[in-house]
């Protein structure tokens, strides 16, 4: 009977993790849209949305919930998140050029963020030689859409790595 009461109490504790780890997977997902749809909006040279894309990416990072992870790693998220929220929150409220600055550091901060919660999705880190000594972005697709160069040098950039 203990034995049968420990593998319930060890069954629901893991149940409990599990959903827990699931939320903060699911907020984590919701940090990728609003990056990727930022992505986009770069890519346009569209001002206006972009920064828009910025504020709901803010929204996304603040509703980050980090306590599912081992403590080492809620420090690592946090110290990402709050410079994550710093650039989206100028790219929110600049021009474009400023924008696609903060960009770049954004996009380091999105790709640590995914190197420790994972994703579900198949993800292409994509490097451009030349924007700023060479930046690199996240996308979905292996398709190369240049984020710092917009129409310019829509296709300036190669698939450096793929995130799975």
């Amino acid at each position: 009977m203990k034995n049968l009461k420990m593998s319930i109490a060890a069954m629901l504790l893991l149940v409990v993790s599990f959903t827990n780890a699931q939320s903060s997977d699911v907020k984590a997902e919701a940090i990728l849209s609003d990056y990727f749809s930022l992505k986009d909006a770069l890519i346009g040279d569209d001002t206006k949305k972009s920064a828009q894309e910025g504020s709901k990416l803010v929204a996304s990072l603040k509703a980050f919930d980090a306590s599912s992870y081992s403590k080492e790693n809620q420090e690592e998220l946090a110290d990402i998140i709050e410079d994550a929220t710093e650039h989206a929150e100028h790219i929110s409220e600049s021009a474009i050029d400023h924008q696609r600055e903060h960009f770049k550091t954004l996009s380091k901060d999105i790709a640590d963020l995914v190197s420790i919660t994972g994703t579900k999705s198949t993800l292409y880190e994509q490097f451009c030689p030349m924007y700023d000594k060479g930046s690199a972005w996240l996308s979905t697709s292996k398709e190369v859409k240049n984020p710092y160069y917009g129409s310019k040098m829509l296709k300036c950039g190669k698939v450096q790595k793929t995130i799975q």
